[in-house]
């Protein structure tokens, strides 16, 4: 008795774009909006506007991440066509980090100014990627492992550019994170800069 064919990977996107979609909203919900009575207090909204930065920071950066996660995490779908619970289950761990992403932006934002409070709030904000990190390497990984839920038809060049690609995510995350302590602006910029390699396709030629 041969076994039933594995499902189709659809459901499984249409789902985790809606978490995509939801958390990546939740970022600018995070943004206080200046009240008429604080715009006066602090000199006009113009500059009440301006004592927003660090949250307007924390939602720049996280949105160019989770938006660079989100094109990734479409993209592993052009390799991976099928899915089997372990696989169902491991992106749902994935999607959970995702719809956390929001509180410790939230956290970074209120702290950010404050030469006390900021490191730890840096640290839990830096630890945060490197869990996921893992996490969406641990989607690629069930996914490719041993070829069973790969479409026939995949990329193998490209196939080979993501793993060796995506192994570097975990080690860039956890060096950010490690360099915290010497400077909170250097980490900052060092996930701008992770983004933006991440954002590259793997692909050579169109």
């Amino acid at each position: 008795m041969t076994a039933a064919p594995l499902p189709e990977t659809t459901r499984l996107e249409a789902f985790s774009d809606g978490v995509f979609a939801i958390a990546i909203t939740l970022l600018v919900l995070e943004i206080h909006v200046p009240t008429i009575a604080e715009s006066a207090a602090e000199g006009g909204l113009r500059h009440a506007l301006a004592e927003r930065w660090p949250s307007f920071t924390g939602f720049a950066i996280s949105f160019l991440t989770i938006g660079i996660m989100w094109a990734n995490h479409h993209a592993i779908f052009q390799y991976v066509r099928r899915a089997d619970r372990r696989f169902l289950l491991v992106n749902i761990l994935f999607l959970m980090g995702i719809s956390f992403v929001p509180y410790p932006t939230a956290v970074l934002a209120e702290h950010l100014p404050d030469a006390a409070s900021r490191l730890t709030a840096t640290l839990f904000y830096a630890g945060t990627f490197v869990v996921m990190a893992v996490l969406f390497n641990a989607v690629w990984w069930t996914g490719i492992y041993e070829g069973r839920l790969l479409g026939a038809d995949v990329d193998r060049e490209g196939l080979e550019v993501i793993s060796s690609r995506y192994r570097l995510g975990p080690v860039a995350y956890l060096a950010a994170l490690a360099l915290a302590p010497l400077s909170v602006w250097l980490t900052l910029g060092l996930h701008v800069v992770m983004a933006l390699f991440f954002s590259r396709s793997e692909r050579t030629r169109s």
